[in-house]
């Protein structure tokens, strides 16, 4: 018998209240990027935890480079989840990439969500005639020559402009769970990524969202929040914070919390 999903991918159910919070990191961590947040909510809900299959913390074996060229792979592997744990209703916390993942997947089965709630989130990472996605195609690809080169010196690199804020236990961490990753999968996921597009089906988005967003992410322009309210399709909220960088929850998990649970149903 092969490993389930479940277990390939670390699935945790912790806490023990009534509601459901799924947690969902990006790329470059795992669900141990959620550590410092979990105490604010374990008391009063079940809070679901899980690897991407590109995280570090999964063997690289289960990476199937032509499965996941796509992010619907990863909606898949989402749902699959939901399912084999019987969750009916959930609230869902994405961060960057799982924010993506946590848009599609609702699209696709939209009476699982109670809400969506949208960590650095981005439609789309790269420039366009009327869109500031943060990033030129050229620059990318420049990005993607200096992992192919030296990973150890592009994360060197990276790890601290990601987090922005002079936080170096948070630069410790993330560069831990970066270096965790086999080279080749953080560059086969970083290419699907940055070659997503999801503007044309935000408006098909009938869930609640709420948009957290730092005031400097080097990933994503503050523009982009507002393009996000303005369209998706259901009812959306902007929740900004005074702090700088793309991963809050390493850098300033306890204000983080606190906007978390202001933006949790009720």
């Amino acid at each position: 018998m092969g490993q389930s999903l479940l277990e390939v991918l670390n699935v945790r159910v912790v806490g023990t209240g009534e509601k459901i919070l799924v947690l969902s990191h990006g790329m470059g961590t795992d669900q141990s990027a959620w550590q410092r947040i979990l105490p604010y909510f374990v008391r009063d809900h079940k809070v679901v935890l899980y690897d991407l299959v590109c995280a570090g913390s999964v063997n690289p074996d289960h990476f199937d480079f032509d499965r996941y060229t796509n992010l619907d792979a990863y909606v898949d592997d989402l749902l699959h989840i939901l399912h084999a744990l019987g969750i009916e209703r959930c609230t869902y916390v994405g961060h960057s990439v799982s924010a993506t993942i946590g848009i599609l997947a609702s699209i696709r089965s939209p009476e699982l969500f109670t809400k969506l709630i949208l960590i650095g989130a981005s439609p789309r990472f790269l420039n366009d005639d009327d869109y500031q996605g943060g990033f030129e195609r050229g620059e990318i690809e420049e990005v993607f020559s200096a992992m192919e080169s030296n990973y150890e010196s592009w994360v060197g690199g990276f790890a601290p402009l990601a987090v922005g804020a002079d936080v170096p236990e948070a630069v410790r961490e993330f560069s831990r769970t970066l270096f965790n990753m086999r080279p080749d999968i953080t560059l086969s996921v970083s290419r699907t990524v940055f070659d997503s597009d999801l503007r044309g089906v935000l408006g098909l988005v009938k869930v609640p969202c709420s948009i957290i967003h730092t005031a400097k992410d080097v990933s994503v322009p503050v523009s982009v929040a507002t393009y996000l309210k303005n369209h998706l399709g259901g009812k959306t909220t902007v929740h900004m914070l005074d702090i700088e960088g793309h991963l809050p929850h390493l850098s300033a998990p306890n204000l983080l919390a606190q906007v978390l649970r202001r933006a949790l149903p009720p």
